[in-house]
């Protein structure tokens, strides 16, 4: 009788489910917006600054006019759809098409934001939203205070 020595090479595929199902599904569940596409919702980082709000969301692969950005009172909400097919003419045997959505929302603090003067702009897979604060909620400087 000889003695096999069975490691993880000896059942590759089956090494891959339970690889994937761990690495992906049970510590990234909170970020699935479960589409069969394995797609993930967008990764986003928060700044704050004495004058802004930063905001930078990674969506790569969209267009600008897929997003739709809006600001309710101190809510803010990213949201986009995206949808893709695969058009051909005649027979097919097979067509595919996809279609991508998700929102994400964020509470500022109330009170604060400059809604007239928030800039948002989406490039290289990247939407930044800088959001500045009202005069009256920057932090100032120290102060000095004359003594009489």
């Amino acid at each position: 009788m000889s003695v096999i020595k069975r490691t993880r090479e000896s059942f590759p595929a089956l090494s891959n489910v339970l690889d994937d199902f761990f690495s992906r599904e049970l510590y990234n569940w909170g970020l699935s917006n479960f589409s069969s596409g394995g797609s993930t919702m967008p990764a986003v980082n928060i700044k704050e600054t004495a004058d802004n709000f930063e905001v930078e969301m990674a969506a790569p692969g969209m267009n600008k006019e897929d997003f739709k950005v809006q600001l309710d009172g101190n809510t803010l909400s990213i949201s986009a759809e995206q949808e893709y097919r695969n058009e051909s003419n005649g027979n097919y045997t097979r067509k595919e098409f996809s279609y991508q959505a998700f929102q994400r929302t964020i509470m500022l603090p109330k009170d604060v934001v400059d809604e007239d003067k928030i800039n948002a702009r989406y490039e290289n897979g990247l939407l930044r939203l800088t959001i500045p604060k009202r005069e009256e909620v920057k932090k100032k400087g120290p102060r000095n205070i004359s003594i009489d």
